[in-house]
C-alpha cells in the first residue's frame, strides 16, 4: 500500500511549534544560543538533575561523555543485548568493551545474568529503560556500590518514565536522552543530551561538543563539532510543556490495547507496571507471539490491511555482524535470542485513537484465529 493507513509512529505537532520555529528563523541565532540554554535549563529541572547538556545526537552526546569519564581501551560495560545499536557505538569507539547481557521479563537488562558477567575489567553498567519502561534501578545501584562502577541510565526511549516516583534518568550519576522524530520527547530531527551530577564532567563535555573552547578563540581541548541547534531547541522545549500529556495519551492507548488483546490465544502482553515501583510511557507497544513462525504472517497481513508494525530489535547486538568481527568471545543469551524472533511492535503515539487500537487489535485476532 502507499503509505499506512495506522503508523507505527506520528510525531506531535502544534501551531505553537510552527510558530516558535519561525520566531528562531527571524531571530538570526541558530547554534548554541538562547534557546539551547533555557532548554538545558528546563531539562535539567524536570529530569531533576543538576546539569543536562545538549549535543547532536544520543551517540554524540554519550561519545562525549565516555571521553569526559576518561573510558579507556580494555574497559568493560555492562550492556544488553537487546537495545538499539547506537547504545554500544560510543563505548566501542573509545577503545571499551561492551559486555553484553541476557534480559528478564521486562524486557530490559537482567540484574543476575549482569552480576555474573562482572570481571576486575568492569567500569561501568548501562542499564536500557527499553520500550518507555525503566529497568530495576535498585538492582543496579546496589550492584554499582558492590563493585565500584558507575551507572549511565540509556533514557533514549523513556522521558518521563518513573522508577519508584522519581524521574528515570535521576537516579545516577548520568543519564543520556535522546530526540530522534519516533522519541516520546522529540525536536523534530536528530538531537540528543547527557544529564549529569557532576559539575566537571558537564564542564569537559559542554566543551568537547564545540570544538574543545573555552571560549571562542582559546580551545582548552581537542574537541569536536557536535552541536546542538535553535531551531531544535525551541520545538524541545515546547515538546517538554506538553510531556506529561503525550505520555499519557500513550498509557491511554496502552490501556486499550490491554483491553482488547486480554486472552487473545497466541499474544503476550507487555509486563504492567509494577505497583509503587514502575511508570511506563510506553515508548512502544510490544507483544510477543507464543509461535516465531507467525511473527512474519502476521506482519504482512497488518501491512495489507494499512497497519504499520515492527520489531524492534530483529537482530540482538551480540549477533550483529560489526560485533561478531570484532570480538570471538560472546555469550550465548537465551532469554534475547529467544525473544527477538516473537516480539512485534504495534502501532503507538500520544494521538493514537480508541478505534484504530480496536482496527488493529482485530486484525491481529482474525488473523491469529484462522
Amino acid at each position: 500500500m502507499a503509505g499506512a493507513k495506522i503508523p507505527l509512529s506520528r510525531v506531535y505537532q502544534s501551531e505553537t511549534i510552527d510558530r516558535r520555529i519561525l520566531e528562531v528563523v527571524k531571530g538570526g541565532n541558530y547554534i548554541l544560543g538562547p534557546e539551547c540554554k533555557a532548554f538545558e535549563k528546563e531539562l535539567a529541572a524536570y529530569f531533576g538533575v543538576k546539569h543536562v547538556v545538549l549535543s547532536s545526537s544520543w551517540t554524540a552526546a554519550v561519545h562525549l561523555l565516555h571521553i569526559a569519564q576518561g573510558l579507556r581501551p580494555g574497559d568493560e560495560v555492562l550492556v544488553p543485548s537487546l537495545t538499539a545499536f547506537p547504545s554500544i557505538e560510543p563505548m566501542i569507539h573509545v577503545g571499551a568493551k561492551p559486555v553484553f547481557c541476557d534480559i528478564d521479563d521486562t524486557y530490559t537488562i537482567d540484574p543476575n545474568d549482569a552480576k555474573k558477567r562482572i570481571t576486575n575489567r568492569t567500569v561501568g553498567i548501562l542499564p536500557v529503560h527499553l520500550y518507555g519502561r525503566p529497568a530495576n534501578l535498585d538492582a543496579f545501584m546496589q550492584l554499582a556500590k558492590e563493585h565500584n562502577l558507575w551507572i549511565i541510565e540509556d533514557c533514549a526511549q523513556s522521558h518521563g518514565a518513573k522508577w519508584k516516583g522519581k524521574r528515570a534518568g535521576s537516579y545516577t550519576e548520568h543519564a543520556a536522552f535522546s530526540f530522534y522524530p519516533s522519541k516520546n520527547l522529540t525536536c523534530y530531527g536528530d538531537g540528543g543530551a547527557i544529564a549529569t551530577q557532576d559539575d566537571e564532567i558537564a564542564r569537559k563535555v559542554t566543551m568537547l561538543r564545540n570544538h574543545g573552547r573555552k571560549d571562542k578563540y582559546l580551545h582548552e581541548k581537542v574537541g569536536f563539532n557536535l552541536r546542538f541547534n535553535e531551531i531544535q531547541a525551541a520545538v524541545g522545549r515546547e515538546q517538554l510543556k506538553v510531556l506529561d500529556d503525550l505520555n499519557g495519551g500513550r498509557r491511554r492507548a496502552a490501556e486499550w490495547y490491554r483491553r482488547e488483546l486480554a486472552g487473545v490465544k497466541g499474544v503476550i502482553l507487555p509486563p504492567t507496571d509494577t505497583a509503587g515501583q514502575t511508570e511506563t510511557v510506553y515508548h512502544m507497544f510490544v507483544i510477543r507471539l507464543d509461535n516465531h513462525d507467525v511473527r512474519e504472517g502476521l506482519a504482512k497481513s497488518l501491512k495489507e490491511q494499512g497497519i504499520e508494525s515492527g520489531v524492534h530489535y530483529p537482530v540482538p547486538n551480540h549477533q550483529q555482524p560489526a560485533i561478531t568481527e570484532l570480538y570471538k568471545d560472546l555469550p550465548s543469551l537465551p532469554k534475547t535470542e529467544d525473544y527477538v524472533k516473537r516480539i512485534l511492535s504495534l502501532p503507538m503515539f500520544p494521538s493514537l485513537m480508541e478505534e484504530e487500537v480496536k482496527t488493529v487489535a482485530n486484525a491481529i485476532k482474525a488473523y491469529l484465529k484462522h
